[in-house]
């Protein structure tokens, strides 16, 4: 009489092989999050509060002694309550495209941008290269919008943009 090895085996052996190999073997698959774009010293939005910024007095500069960390940066606040409204809900005011240039990616490009060359579209943040470029994007938010939207997808894994010399 023959015996498989499987049979030689006590029930839940196999499941739990299975489940090992699985996860070894599906984040291999996963997409990777993009990088944040930081300043050279790791500061997201050059170290503006990105809650201030849905506020009607627009970006403040955050402080070195209230700060968070996610994705990879170093985010900075104004105040206790911006970085618990951040930390509730990175998503709702973490920047498009992790801080790159909203403008540039409809080109299909990532590319560093200014903290102070901004718009809230639809209750996201966009940030832009500078406010030459800024100005170009206004001229056609829904078209670009949807030419970065469609580039997204294939640069996100990609390297992050690197700090010029300017900041």
């Amino acid at each position: 009489m023959s015996r498989s090895p499987a049979a030689a085996l006590p029930a839940w052996r196999p499941a739990a092989l299975f489940a090992l190999i699985a996860l070894l073997v599906l984040p291999a698959g996963i997409a990777r999050a993009g990088e944040q774009y930081t300043d050279r010293e790791g500061r997201a939005l050059n170290g503006y509060d990105v809650v201030s910024y849905f506020s009607e007095t627009g970006p403040v500069p955050g402080l070195e002694t209230i700060t968070a960390d996610h994705n990879g940066a170093s985010w900075w606040f104004a105040s206790e309550a911006s970085r618990e409204a951040f930390l509730a809900d990175p998503s709702r005011y973490a920047p498009a495209y992790d801080g790159h240039c909203a403008f540039a990616l409809a080109d299909g490009r990532k590319v560093r941008s200014d903290p102070l060359a901004w718009q809230i579209v639809d209750g996201r943040l966009y940030l832009n290269f500078s406010p030459a470029i800024h100005r170009r994007w206004q001229s056609d938010i829904p078209g670009y919008l949807a030419r970065s939207e469609a580039n997204w997808p294939a640069l996100e894994a990609g390297p992050a943009a690197r700090p010029s010399r300017w900041f």
